[in-house]
Formats: C-alpha cells, sequence, structure tokens
C-alpha cells in the first residue's frame, strides 16, 4: 500500500496514521472526510481498537487487500468507490469482514434491492459516540464466535446522548 493512502486528518499528504490499540480488533475506517476519520479514531482507540483509516473507497479497497480487519466502517457517498460498491468488492472476493454502513443519505433502496450484501449494521449520520461504541462492540461480539453467521442490527434512528454529543 502506498503510504498516502491511510491518511489522519491534519496530515500532509504521504502520512500514515495507524492507531496502536488492541490487535484483535482492528477497524478500517473509510470517510472521505478528514475530520470524521480522525474523530472515529480519537473515539475508538483509547478504547482499545487499533483504527486504520482510509480517505477513499479505492484507498479502503488497498488498506483491506493490504491487512486483515475486523470490521469495516465506511461512508456510503465516497469518491472513486462508493460504500456499496466496496461491500461488493468484498463479497466478491470472499473477505469475512463485517461491515457498518455510516452515512448521512442511507441507500436504503439500493440495499432493498441487492439483499445479498448483508451488511452488520447501519448508521445514520449523525449519530451519537454511545451509539457507535454500542454499534462496534455488538458486531465485533457477535463476529467473535467461528463461523457465526452475522445477523444485521436493527437500524435506529439517532438520538443525541445524554452528553448531548453527535458525530
Amino acid at each position: 500500500m502506498k503510504g498516502n493512502e491511510l491518511l489522519q486528518a491534519g496530515e500532509p499528504p504521504g502520512a500514515s496514521v495507524q492507531y496502536q490499540a488492541h490487535p484483535r480488533h482492528r477497524i478500517l475506517v473509510v470517510d472521505d472526510d478528514s475530520d470524521l476519520r480522525l474523530l472515529y479514531a480519537d473515539v475508538l482507540a483509547p478504547r482499545g481498537y487499533h483504527v486504520d483509516a482510509a480517505k477513499d473507497g479505492a484507498a479502503g479497497w488497498e488498506a483491506l487487500q493490504a491487512n486483515n480487519y475486523n470490521l469495516l466502517i465506511t461512508e456510503h457517498s465516497l469518491p472513486k468507490l462508493t460504500g456499496i460498491e466496496l461491500v461488493r468488492k468484498l463479497h466478491a472476493a470472499h473477505m469475512a469482514v463485517p461491515v457498518v454502513l455510516a452515512a448521512g443519505r442511507l441507500p436504503t433502496h439500493e440495499l432493498a434491492r441487492n439483499p445479498s450484501l448483508q451488511l452488520a449494521a447501519m448508521l445514520a449520520k449523525p449519530f451519537a459516540v454511545d451509539e457507535l461504541l454500542d454499534t462496534v462492540k455488538k458486531v465485533l461480539r457477535v463476529t467473535a464466535s467461528p463461523r457465526e453467521l452475522i445477523a444485521p442490527l436493527p437500524y435506529r434512528q439517532s438520538q443525541p446522548s445524554a452528553g448531548g454529543l453527535w458525530l
């Protein structure tokens, strides 16, 4: 993988971000918003997750091919390769990585036409930090069991957390 494809918000091109945390739970975040990539890492890394971030779908696909991840969190509306296209590539390559689709506009029509995409969960932006953490924990707990099928988590309309924090 090229050095400029896993980027930290605010870092110059060529800089790579890999937040060292618990190696059992390696998460790839794919979002074109550099502030959101940094926010995901700031929320997840202190809780024991290793977080890599990619700035677009193509960089996310390269990261998925180069590394083993326990979870993919992706925006749908991405440059170069959408979140749905990224999921299709995962399935075509027989990669067993659960996917959380976190998007401002969820592609519900496209998902309804393609039930084989089998997302682990969907989060509508903006969502509460607690909702993100709860979703990540649930998806990773379900996928920790060997060969267990992943049932999609129910879609919930986001509500502010007790502290009013939104992602």
